[in-house]
């Protein structure tokens, strides 16, 4: 499959900066070319499959149903 493939508007380039393994889910945080970090919990199995490293590029995906916003 190809990325052009997945119907998800909001994506993000960047590079792994860090990979807080789990026995189950890991959390991946990507660091944007702006320097935002997009924090990804997955499982640990796709981390191994998809073997994902620091430093490594990707693009996260970013989809989501709700998104909460409260005043200050």
């Amino acid at each position: 499959m190809s990325i052009s493939a997945i119907n998800v508007r909001n994506q993000f380039r960047g590079k792994i900066k860090e990979i807080i393994e789990g026995p189950v889910v890991s959390e991946i945080d990507v660091e944007t070319a702006g320097g935002l970090i997009v924090t990804s919990v997955i499982t640990t199995r796709s981390v191994k499959e998809l073997d994902l490293k620091p430093g490594r590029e990707v693009i996260a995906l970013i989809k989501s149903t709700e998104v909460s916003i409260a005043t200050l």
